[in-house]
């Protein structure tokens, strides 16, 4: 997380999006990344790769590239970001990551591409996106797209976009809507007439990605949810050749007892400890910070009566003043009582048993006069 330039990385440092081989060179490959860029790579040498392109952003961060693909000759490639922009690069001599051709907003922002496909003629783009529409892009001219196929509801973002073995014919597939009664279908769409042309019923589970087999002549399609998966292979008995046919006309082998086959162990990087993501424990310090025990929080201030072995309002600052209230010891007779006759009534004690300074003074001090109250006064006269 403390690495900020992609170029001075040795491979990518997030979780990949997508790959494709170099049409004419057999030993390139091209992938993108979630860390936001795009990386060729020679699988001669895989310690670092060729070429990082880092794709043009409106304000600085880092957006995931979701989709990528090469030119049908290799002398351009595409990447489709998940802000809804395209790029183009043109492969050229001090070529670098400053795209060629800029769509800012090819499909609806904050909404990942999720396939990109190049027509053979160089200049024409298919675009697919989790905005539930399928682009036709005329890249000679940008500020608008040629088509828009919309209502094609896509919830992966390996939903892709491909094209026939004569490219007559654009294919995509849709996903299955949450409580949908529609499973996933294969759509067909006439290039030349940019029009719908058929609707395939594939499965009750989402169209994800599909493929036109050049030479079996045959349309596989991936199916699936979160639960389970399955790929569906469509042909034409009279037109395809070998592939789905080989099987079709053969009988299922019957098992036998004896037959043992040993579960293949897989390893990967991310299962590993040292490899793995740790979960986010955003929700658990929000909960825990609610949890007045967990987070440790101070009693909150009693108003009204006391509950739970907690004194309430105490009307004091103290408890024991709170109790001796409460127990009749103190008693607040102040605000009624006359102050000097609050102070003579302590006289006659004092006179009897004086404390502190009265024996010290008792031989020289003269004798008190206390003067008369102003209503003995008035009485007498």
């Amino acid at each position: 997380m403390y690495i900020r330039d992609l170029k001075n990385t040795k491979g990518h440092i997030s979780g990949l999006t997508g790959g494709e081989w170099h049409p004419k060179e057999k030993q390139t490959i091209l992938t993108s990344s979630e860390d936001g860029s795009l990386r060729v790579w020679d699988v001669n040498d895989f310690k670092s790769q060729t070429q990082v392109i880092k794709p043009k952003l409106a304000r600085p961060g880092r957006v995931a590239v979701t989709a990528c693909t090469w030119g049908l000759d290799g002398k351009c490639m595409a990447g489709g970001l998940g802000n809804g922009s395209v790029q183009i690069w043109n492969i050229k001599s001090g070529w670098g990551s400053r795209p060629d051709i800029y769509i800012e907003r090819a499909h609806k922002d904050g909404e990942d591409v999720s396939g990109l496909k190049f027509a053979s003629d160089g200049f024409t783009l298919f675009s697919r996106s989790l905005d539930e529409t399928l682009k036709v892009w005329d890249l000679r001219s940008t500020k608008t797209a040629v088509k828009v196929f919309s209502d094609l509801p896509n919830l992966y973002q390996q939903t892709n976009v491909a094209l026939s073995p004569d490219e007559n014919l654009i294919l995509t597939g849709t996903s299955v809507e949450k409580g949908g009664s529609v499973g996933g279908i294969l759509h067909l769409f006439d290039r030349r007439r940019l029009e719908l042309v058929r609707k395939i019923g594939v499965s009750s589970q989402s169209v994800v990605c599909c493929l036109w087999h050049k030479r079996l002549n045959q349309i596989l399609a991936t199916t699936g949810d979160k639960k389970e998966g399955g790929t569906h292979i469509l042909y034409d008995p009279a037109l395809s050749e070998r592939g789905a046919l080989v099987c079709v006309g053969r009988a299922p082998r019957k098992k036998s007892v004896e037959d043992f086959e040993a579960r293949p162990v897989i390893h990967h990087p991310h299962a590993l400890p040292l490899f793995r993501d740790e979960p986010s424990r955003k929700r658990q310090r929000e909960k825990a910070r609610s949890d007045p025990i967990k987070s440790k929080r101070p009693d909150l201030p009693v108003t009204g009566p006391g509950h739970g072995g907690r004194v309430g309002s105490t009307k004091g600052s103290l408890l024991t003043q709170y109790l001796l209230k409460e127990g009749g010891l103190i008693k607040e007779t102040w605000m009624e009582e006359d102050p000097r006759e609050a102070i003579l009534k302590y006289a006659d004690v004092a006179a009897k048993d004086p404390k502190f300074i009265a024996p010290a003074y008792a031989q020289t001090q003269p004798k008190t006069i206390f003067a008369s109250s102003d209503s003995d006064e008035e009485e007498k006269k």
